[in-house]
């Protein structure tokens, strides 16, 4: 059994202190890397971008989101989403025509990898987050026309 001496106490609360400053410092680390927000970037500047490089930032921005909070998650989208509402209608076509042509130019093994990736991605999301994209999507389709909204039923019976 250990004596008690002033010595023995010192050291024991230098220890604690020691100890206590790690997990702050840890605390704080933790906190600082989450406390960075995640910012849709700019579409004018994304279209600049080459393809390898708008790969890197995509594969990039895909690690933070799951490094994120479904809150951070969900902040995102909705960022996302009001940049896309911003843009004209003539902007938005483009940029809609430039998804289907890449999506054209994928083989029927990329399609399927990427299926796959974005059905992961939703099985991973919390039901509340579920609830949410469907929300989200119902109220996109609501914006659509008649004629739109026909257009978008005969293509998904198509694929």
């Amino acid at each position: 059994m250990q004596t008690f001496t002033p010595l023995t106490a010192v050291g024991r609360l230098a220890f604690r202190r020691r100890a206590w400053l790690a997990g702050l410092l840890l605390v704080v680390v933790g906190t600082t890397a989450h406390a960075a927000p995640l910012s849709v970037p700019d579409a004018q500047d994304w279209a600049r971008l080459t393809p390898q490089q708008q790969a890197q930032r995509k594969a990039e921005l895909r690690q933070r989101l799951e490094q994120a909070t479904p809150q951070e998650r969900q902040a995102f989208r909705q960022q996302l989403r009001q940049q896309i509402e911003t843009l004209t209608p003539s902007e938005r076509q483009a940029l809609i025509d430039r998804a289907r042509e890449r999506w054209q130019q994928l083989s029927p093994e990329e399609r399927q990898r990427l299926a796959q990736e974005r059905r992961a991605q939703v099985q991973a999301m919390t039901p509340e987050e579920r609830r949410e994209l469907l929300r989200q999507r119902r109220e996109m389709l609501d914006k659509l026309s008649p004629a739109e909204r026909r257009a978008l039923r005969e293509k998904l019976r198509t694929d």
